[in-house]
């Protein structure tokens, strides 16, 4: 090890004693709700957005659905999938690569909504959903509308 390797490592190891003590893992913190606290009466209300028909992107967003239910409790927040464009691909019965995770997802209490408008231009119908999926006219409506209500919108 060189001069400047040395110099360069105590330099750190001086830093990290003075941030906190060298070796040490760093600080970790929870988050930190917000008032008032999540509850039955007064849950999170989580909104995402389902526009892509790729099976991994889909399941991250799914993926984001069961962490905010398992950070905040499944009876303490509301999770909605409004799913518009090539997203409704997840949802049609008869081609979605992720239908049983949806039943599941249902299970749990996550709702699924697809767009009307979407399965117009796709000659679709309400009949080719998976059972339990709701229609709105317009998917983009129905976002811009929970968020005027208060819901927080996430696009993964």
């Amino acid at each position: 090890m060189g001069p400047a390797v040395r110099r360069l490592t105590a330099a750190l190891v001086l830093a990290g004693a003075a941030l906190g003590g060298a070796g040490h893992a760093p600080a970790s913190a929870d988050t930190v709700l917000a008032s008032p606290e999540p509850s039955p009466e007064a849950p999170r209300r989580l909104l995402l957005q389902l526009t892509s028909s790729d099976e991994k992107d889909i399941n991250n967003l799914f993926y984001n659905a069961v962490n905010v239910q398992d950070f905040y409790g499944q009876d303490n927040a509301e999770v909605v999938i409004v799913a518009f464009g090539a997203g409704m691909q997840a949802l049609y019965a008869d081609v979605s690569p992720v239908a049983e995770r949806i039943r599941s997802l249902m299970r749990y209490g996550v709702a699924f909504i697809g767009c009307a408008n979407t399965m117009k231009t796709q000659n679709r119908t309400p009949a080719d959903l998976i059972p339990g999926v709701e229609v709105v006219t317009a998917g983009v409506a129905e976002i811009v509308e929970r968020q005027l209500a208060g819901w927080v919108y996430v696009r993964p």
